[in-house]
Parts: structure tokens; sequence; C-alpha cells
């Protein structure tokens, strides 16, 4: 049966631009510009819409990371150059996610290894880069602003505002121009409210990419589902204080039951199959971009997007 789309929408989903080319002022062989849907994703034409996404998500110190991470990357996970290259080279990502851990074991005053690890991501790949603060309140003003600093002119993807703290990355978003992931936890009116306090504080419509926060399938994903297909017809039906893109980082599928307790062996299959499953299904509730960590993730989540895009 022939789906009909709906003759009642009147929202688009707002672009957001992730990354800068030389001619744009940056260093990235590409740039992305997410959003732009006037539909549902996968059910109404997408011509001339970018595909979702996949981030590849890496930090830079791989003692706060999956064991079945780093066990699969070895002597790489060492080394966060080599790691970046090969989240390009040979895993085939789309963007990379990088996650300051390492402030933890630095005792969160090391503001110059902070600016050292971005630019070092930033000269190992071509890619666009999302960064992940170091989610630590008492730093936050600070190491944002070297996040912004050394990232300035690449229009990173900040991450990430919450509404008890959001005001330093939106500052170094602002500062620098890059944009800001506005994170609120599975409810379509905190991602409203998030999104109007950023904008009171002068982010634009066009630098916010919300992220409703994704539990692992079978782990509260079902509820991120809900309210992101919410979010989406909401934005479709004309409110614009949720017509951004979203993004989607189910960072507890690796550490669930069912990965913990698989046969010998099966480890890592069982891992990729629902980091990959929980990524297909954030894809078709309206994420513009999926985030995995396992390294055998992202071919077969590229392989199933691209075969589901193309058939809408």
């Amino acid at each position: 049966m022939a789906y009909d789309a709906p003759t009642d929408w009147s929202g688009t989903i707002g672009r957001v631009q992730i990354g800068a080319t030389g001619s744009e002022g940056g260093t990235r062989k590409v740039s992305y510009r997410i959003g732009g849907n006037g539909g549902l994703p996968f059910v109404e034409p997408n011509d001339g819409l970018t595909r979702p996404l996949i981030a590849y998500e890496l930090c830079d110190d791989p003692a706060f990371w999956s064991p079945l991470v780093t066990e699969r990357l070895g002597a790489t996970a060492a080394d966060l150059a080599c790691w970046t290259r090969a989240a390009e080279m040979d895993f085939g990502a789309d963007l990379v996610r990088l996650y300051l851990t390492s402030t933890r074991a630095r005792g969160f005053d090391d503001f110059d290894g902070i600016g050292t690890a971005v630019r070092t991501v930033l000269e190992s790949t071509d890619l666009p880069l999302i960064v992940e603060g170091p989610n630590e309140p008492a730093i936050e003003s600070e190491a944002f602003r070297r996040i912004g600093e050394a990232g300035e002119g690449e229009r990173l993807l900040l991450g990430t505002a919450e509404a008890a703290r959001y005001r330093s990355v939106a500052a170094a978003a602002l500062a620098y121009h890059h944009a800001v992931i506005a994170q609120s936890p599975i409810d379509v009116n905190l991602a409203k409210q998030l999104n109007i306090l950023l904008r009171e504080i002068g982010v634009p419509h066009e630098q916010i990419v919300i992220d409703p926060y994704t539990g692992a399938l079978g782990y509260g994903f079902e509820y991120s589902y809900s309210a992101m297909e919410r979010i989406r017809y909401a934005a479709l039906k004309g409110d614009g204080d949720l017509a951004m893109p979203m993004i989607s980082s189910a960072i507890d599928s690796l550490t669930i039951k069912e990965v913990r307790d698989a046969p010998p062996g099966e480890e890592h299959r069982t891992a990729v199959a629902w980091e990959v499953t929980t990524g297909l299904s954030a894809a078709v509730s309206g994420a513009a971009i999926v985030c995995v960590r396992h390294p055998d993730s992202v071919a077969p989540l590229r392989a199933a997007l691209e075969a589901t895009w193309g058939s809408a």
C-alpha cells in the first residue's frame, strides 16, 4: 500500500552546518548541512537532503571507554591521532565525535591539554568534528573557551547544553561560530524549553541541534523514540521552537546485560548488533546524526541507512 503523505505539514526542519571547507574558512574536506526535511524520514521524498550521518565516538583517555572497543582497537586506542585516522580511513565514519575524558585523570585543570586534544583530532582527519566537553561544571567556562578557540573556523558541534548548564557552551559557540547540542531528558516540553533558553541568550536557530537523550534498545530507547517522533511531528506542524535537526547517541549500548552476558566469542557481534539496531531505529525516528563507538558498527549501519534512505 502506498504511503500518502500528510497535506497539513506547515513546518520545515531548520538546517545546521557542521564543518567548514577551505572556501568556508575551515580545513575540512566536506561540510554538512543537516536538517531541511519537510516531511517524515524514510517515508516521504528525501530529494536533496543528506541521509542520516554516522559519527564515530572516541576519547582522549580510553580508560573510561568500553573494554570491547579498546580490545578491538588494541594499541590504536592509546594514540589519539591514530584512533582518529582509523575512524575516517578504516571505519568509514562521516564525522568524528571527541569526548574529553582525560580531564578526570589530569586533576581538572590542564586546560592546555584540552586544546591539544582538539587540535590533534582536527589535524588527524579532514572530517567535521563534534566535541563533547569534560562535563565538570567547575571548569566548563574555561574548557569550552579552549575548545572553541582550538576549533575556530572549523564550525564544530559542541556538546552538551542542558537546562542547568548551558551558558558556557553557548558562549563558546557564539564567540567562535560553532553549533550547540541541546540535550533534554526524553521530554518534548523540556527540549522546547531548552531551545528557547538558548535562543534567548543569542544562539540562533541555525546553530542548535536537539539531543532528546537515547537509551539502548530495550533499555529506554522506546521512550526516546516516542519523544523524537513527537518532536519531529511538532516541528512539521509548525512549532519553530522544535524545528531543529536531532542527534542520537545510545552510549549504553555496549554495556547492557545482553552484551555483558553474551556467550564467549559472541561479545563483539552482540554489541555491534545492538548498537546498529539502535542507531538505525534512531534514524527512522528522525535523527540526522547517529553515533556509534564500536569500530565494526559503522559499516553495517551505513549499509542499512543507504539502502533504506534511497527507497524513500
